[in-house]
């Protein structure tokens, strides 16, 4: 198994995730911070959130936001705005970017998040196993594909396939890949039969 001092993510996860909860801030982590409890642990050097903005909310939670976290470009806040990523970065440097949430699946992705103890000691608040393999494929990139595995691999018994197939089918379609559920059904046959 790999080896990887991820203590600084958790230790920024956590003094993010309580100013947050102290806010009022819906949230949870995703990206490759989630991978390394449902996947395999891994080198990452940032932290991915989605918070619920809802729609018409953006520049009320970015501002709330940005009360945690500084901005690491110039126009952060326009830039949140068109693209409902915040990027910005804690105290300590650590990048954090934040997608501003506000469809009905990513409001349950939230509803579906669960505390896990990453540290003795150190929990926080992290996406399912199974909304995690929804994100990694629609995302659609080689890195995600692995995560994927090492994420069908290690937590296997955690999945919801009717979930996760249910929701790749419509976001696939939005996106015009319909190859992504066609991909995700043979990485999992493969790892089956591995």
């Amino acid at each position: 198994m790999t080896t990887f001092d991820y203590s600084f993510l958790v230790d920024a996860a956590i003094g993010l995730q309580s100013a947050w909860e102290a806010q009022g801030i819906r949230f949870c982590f995703i990206g490759g911070l989630a991978v390394q409890h449902w996947g395999e642990v891994r080198m990452t050097q940032d932290i991915d959130a989605t918070v619920l903005t809802g729609f018409g909310n953006e520049q009320l939670l970015i501002e709330q936001l940005l009360m945690t976290l500084t901005p690491r470009i110039s126009d952060a806040v326009r830039f949140a705005k068109l693209n409902r990523v915040l990027l910005g970065q804690d105290c300590h440097g650590v990048p954090i970017d934040v997608s501003l949430s506000g469809m009905p699946y990513e409001t349950e992705l939230i509803q579906r998040s669960q505390r896990r103890e990453y540290l003795t000691g150190k929990s926080i608040q992290i996406c399912g196993a199974s909304d995690l393999v929804i994100l990694k494929a629609f995302a659609n990139r080689v890195r995600d594909w692995q995560d994927i595995r090492s994420i069908l691999i290690r937590s296997a018994m955690e999945l919801d396939w009717n979930l996760i197939e249910t929701v790749l089918k419509i976001l696939s379609e939005l996106k015009e890949e319909p190859e992504i559920l066609t991909n995700l059904r043979r990485l999992r046959e493969t790892v089956r039969s591995d």
